[in-house]
């Protein structure tokens, strides 16, 4: 992975103005991020938290803005940012009177590609995404499922460099979901950069090396998914047997104990493990696993959402 930023946006501001009124409402204020190549990167945020806005300014569809905001090393208003990008958008619209197959010819030649180009990728992708027994019938034909993943496919038809998917996984069912996870993932490993928005934290949890979590136009927080889910100070221990002395063995040690059959779980201080494990080798029980829990991100995301309403410190 390389650490030149492939993506850059700095001090962007968009405010949304409404005529006969003064001020506007403030989509972007004062956002700063960058996106290094061959990441994953997600974008998190409620509704109207300027996510979609954000999105639009670097695909230039969305002007008017201060601040700057780069692809590739070049403004949105260039035309040249966009010839490496692929794009799907959420509730995207199809032409329907087309099929799988010439929809994807169709985005190919739209993006430049050479037509023997994009015809050998058409047939390789269609496969990728599981669609290749669907591609010759009408996308009107397809199921909600089906035609997110034929978006995703003409989001990759030009072999794009950078790759914008909004709410890539909607409406697809578990299975679908998984193999487009793994399809993410095999991008990631060829290089190319992948920028995520998806209201499913669970996704974004797996795939980003990154995220921002964002509300009413401004950061609220950027790391790592280790960054952003702290531990929670409960350790899971997995025990040989179930033990009905637990609470005895562990006097003193700890709070908070919860028991679950072979399992349990303990509020402990980093200084009280070791004592831990000695009391519960002493009493002959045999330890199969310990695990710090921490917190996920659904739980991180709406305390940040929380406090930032509320005006507390972020």
């Amino acid at each position: 992975m390389s650490d030149v930023a492939i993506l850059s946006v700095h001090d962007l501001r968009k405010v949304y103005r409404r005529p006969f009124e003064r001020g506007g409402i403030a989509a972007l204020d004062g956002v700063s991020l960058e996106v290094g190549r061959g990441t994953i990167f997600g974008l998190l945020g409620p509704n109207g938290a300027g996510k979609t806005t954000l999105v639009k300014v670097l695909l230039g569809l969305v002007r008017g803005h201060s601040g700057t905001a780069r692809l590739f090393g070049l403004d949105p208003s260039d035309p040249r940012s966009r010839e490496k990008v692929g794009y799907l958008p959420e509730a995207h619209r199809l032409p329907g009177h087309l099929t799988g197959r010439q929809l994807l010819r169709l985005f190919g030649r739209l993006s430049g590609a050479a037509p023997a180009q994009v015809d050998a990728r058409a047939k390789v992708l269609l496969e990728r995404v599981g669609m290749g027994a669907a591609a010759d019938r009408k996308v009107r034909e397809y199921s909600k499922g089906m035609q997110q993943r034929i978006g995703l496919a003409q989001a990759l038809v030009h072999a794009p460099e950078l790759v914008f998917l909004d709410e890539p996984t909607d409406g697809v069912d578990p299975v679908g979901r998984k193999e487009i996870r793994e399809l993410v993932l095999e991008l990631k490993r060829e290089g190319v950069t992948l920028f995520v928005n998806s209201h499913l934290l669970l996704e974004v949890e797996l795939l980003c090396d990154r995220v921002v979590i964002m509300d009413k136009g401004r950061i609220l927080r950027e790391g790592t998914i280790g960054d952003l889910t702290p531990a929670t100070g409960i350790v899971r221990f997995e025990i040989g047997a179930p033990r009905e002395d637990l609470a005895r063995v562990l006097a003193g040690v700890g709070r908070e104990l919860c028991v679950r059959g072979a399992s349990f779980q303990l509020a402990i201080g980093k200084h009280e493990l070791d004592l831990a494990i000695d009391r519960l080798r002493a009493a002959g029980v045999s330890i199969r696993a310990i695990e710090p829990l921490r917190m996920n991100l659904e739980r991180a995301f709406l305390d940040l959402v929380a406090a930032a309403g509320s005006g507390a410190p972020r």
